[in-house]
Parts: structure tokens; C-alpha cells; sequence
């Protein structure tokens, strides 16, 4: 009878050691917090920008496959002002010479500019000619953050893109 009681009374003692309550307690914490994230997670999930997401994948490495073979080698750039901000106008200049540093003129250029996180955003403008391989146009951008911007020149023997990852400052 004596050994019963001392065997009753060492389990009992575990749960009453400071340390198996810390251990308990730290497992319930990192459980807790993970509940917590997952739940902050679902909660708060954008979803995705573009409901077909999968063809437009496909269609983009296509489009880069294509491009690699059929790219026109033009050399080109995107001067985009430091200083941007949202809500205030800004003048964005591309510039594009073949391989023989000569500029090109091309028909139509435009300028794309997507918002990552909504696609409501998005906008395009058409670039004005300022000089032969000089394209300018005036933007202003709705809200500040992080937005990708493409170029695109086309002329009659193909077309090239010149994409750019840009932060607009908040007004």
C-alpha cells in the first residue's frame, strides 16, 4: 500500500514541476500563434489578380520563346524619374536604337503600368514621339506602392517589350 501512494504521488508531482508547465505552456503558445496566422491568412487573402492565371502562364513563355528567336536586338530604356508620386503628373521617356545605334522609329508604343496587388489599377497610355527613338508620355499614377511597367514598341517587323519594377511614393 506504502508503494501505491508513492507511485500516485510521483505522478502527480510531474504536473506541479515548473518546467513541464513551461514545456506545456510554449507548445500551446506556438499552437496558438500558428491558429492565429492560418486564420490571418484565409481571412485576408487577395486571391489571385487574374482569373486565368494558368493560360496567360502559358501564354507568357510562348510569348518569351517566340520573342528569343524573333527579337528585333534593339537596344532600349526607361527613364523613369526618381521622385515619382502618386496623384502628380510625370513625364516617362523610353529610348530604342537597333544594333547599329541608329534610332528606331517605330509605329506604335505604348506604355503599360499594373498594379501587383489589384487589377483595377492597371492602365496603359500611349507614347508621343519627342525625337527619332525618343518616346515620351505624361502619367499619374492613382495610388503609391510597387507597380510593373512594360513597354511596348512595335514596328512592322516585330515588336520588343522593356519591363521595369517601379515604387510611386504616397502624396
Amino acid at each position: 500500500m506504502n508503494d501505491a501512494i508513492t507511485t500516485q504521488a510521483a505522478a502527480g508531482s510531474a504536473w506541479r514541476n515548473p518546467w513541464v508547465i513551461g514545456w506545456i505552456a510554449l507548445i500551446i503558445i506556438v499552437l496558438g500563434v500558428n491558429v492565429t496566422m492560418v486564420a490571418l491568412a484565409i481571412v485576408t487573402n487577395p486571391g489571385l489578380v487574374v482569373d486565368d492565371y494558368y493560360e496567360r502562364g502559358r501564354e507568357m513563355e510562348r510569348t518569351i520563346t517566340s520573342r528569343v528567336a524573333e527579337t528585333p536586338k534593339w537596344t532600349m530604356s526607361i527613364d523613369t524619374p526618381a521622385d515619382i508620386a502618386a496623384g502628380a503628373p510625370s513625364t516617362v521617356r523610353f529610348f530604342v536604337v537597333d544594333r547599329a545605334g541608329q534610332p528606331v522609329e517605330a509605329e506604335n508604343v505604348t506604355y503599360f503600368a499594373y498594379r501587383p496587388s489589384d487589377a483595377s489599377r492597371d492602365f496603359s497610355v500611349p507614347m508621343v514621339e519627342e525625337a527619332p527613338g525618343r518616346y515620351a508620355a505624361q502619367l499619374t499614377f492613382p495610388i503609391g506602392g510597387v507597380w510593373d511597367t512594360l513597354v511596348e514598341a512595335k514596328v512592322t517587323g516585330g515588336r520588343d517589350l522593356l519591363d521595369q519594377r517601379i515604387t510611386v511614393a504616397q502624396p
